[in-house]
């Protein structure tokens, strides 16, 4: 973990994204109307960001790393992630992540989201 030096969040880069399943929640959790449980496989590449900030009101969601490692940005600081752990992302989540690596970093991201 380190501090990050208020530098400027890069532009989104070296990033693909790949869905692999949804469930429309609407007839499964009363009061979901209008949400879906997503999940995706992101990969960043070596020297790749996942920006600009974002936050998660109303997307919650967790991620879990399989491969490489990920920097997490909120709060002012930097943290590592590697393969086997993850982090949650809720309403008070606003960061920015990037591949300081020089592998691949694949992460499985699961949330809720609107559908339009």
């Amino acid at each position: 973990m380190e501090l990050d030096a208020e530098k400027p969040v890069p532009e989104t880069r070296g990033v693909s994204v790949e869905e692999l399943a949804t469930v429309d929640l609407a007839g499964e959790i009363e009061g979901m109307e209008g949400r879906h449980l997503r999940m995706r496989v992101v990969k960043i590449e070596p020297g790749g960001v996942f920006g600009p900030m974002h936050d998660h009101r109303g997307r919650p969601g967790t991620v879990y790393i399989l491969q490489g490692t990920i920097t997490d940005h909120r709060d002012g600081v930097a943290r590592d992630y590697g393969p086997g752990v993850g982090w949650p992302e809720d309403r008070n989540t606003t960061h920015w992540l990037e591949n300081r690596g020089t592998v691949p970093a694949v992460e499985i991201s699961v949330d809720i989201v609107s559908q339009d």
